[in-house]
């Protein structure tokens, strides 16, 4: 599931992008805000993978709001003007929408963040994620890249920004989104349980109603991820 906000300051263009968006059931709107400002303490309180942005806003603009993220989400740009186009894309935003936006050329935008969601950005990224020998990751931690055994991993919890990696002997918090682990990680290792977890499928201890115990820990189960819990209890 893809967390996205809409930030816009007209309501009637929130509510074309959200009907628009209601079509894809892979994407969850977290929040809708009518400034940037608004969305500052939901982008550090949540994983956000999309942002649905506009760029003539009150008190700051769309692409300011966007540089003056340390870690930006994707971006989506949604806007009566073409003349920030430029500046734009020297961003890496994912799409430039002109308003009105209309269903088709909204669906080309969506259809390019999934592609961006399965296309690794740099070779790093690709032989972490393709390498069948690969017994371990990198975590960048006080200005150092930790090796990390996936065998000693217990699980990691989202605080925001940052992830937490519990191992049997170490506690390493990380710049890291969750949402990025969930693309690097083994799934045949690693399920994630909740929006803010991910565990090591051989450490889990016990399976209850809600949650997943692990070294004596009871982790919760989000109702989006009981499906994928329930084919491991099953066994497929």
């Amino acid at each position: 599931m893809y967390r996205c906000i809409i930030i816009d300051d007209e309501p009637i263009a929130i509510r074309v992008i959200r009907k628009h968006l209601s079509v894809f059931t892979d994407f969850e709107v977290i929040a809708e805000c009518s400034n940037a400002l608004e969305a500052m303490p939901v982008l550090q309180k949540e994983n956000i993978d999309l942002l649905f942005c506009d760029i003539q806003m009150p008190q700051i603009t769309g692409v300011d709001f966007i540089r003056s993220l340390s870690y930006p989400p994707k971006v989506i740009f949604t806007t009566a003007y073409r003349d920030y186009a430029i500046d734009a894309f020297e961003m890496n935003v994912v799409d430039y929408l002109l308003k009105p936006i209309s269903f088709e050329r909204f669906t080309k935008a969506i259809n390019h963040f999934l592609e961006l969601q399965t296309t690794p950005t740099n070779p790093t990224d690709w032989d972490e994620k393709n390498s069948s020998t690969r017994d371990f990751i990198f975590l960048k931690a006080d200005k150092k890249h930790y090796k990390i055994n996936l065998a000693e991993i217990l699980y990691f919890e989202s605080l925001g920004d940052y992830v937490i990696a519990l191992t049997n002997n170490q506690k390493i918090v990380t710049k890291e989104r969750i949402s990025h682990l969930t693309n690097l990680l083994p799934s045949k290792k690693f399920i994630q349980i909740h929006r803010g977890y991910i565990v090591s499928i051989d450490k889990i201890e016990s399976i209850g109603a809600g949650f997943v115990e692990i070294d004596g820990k009871k982790l919760p189960v989000g109702r989006n991820y009981k499906p994928d819990l329930q084919k491991l209890l099953s066994g497929h």
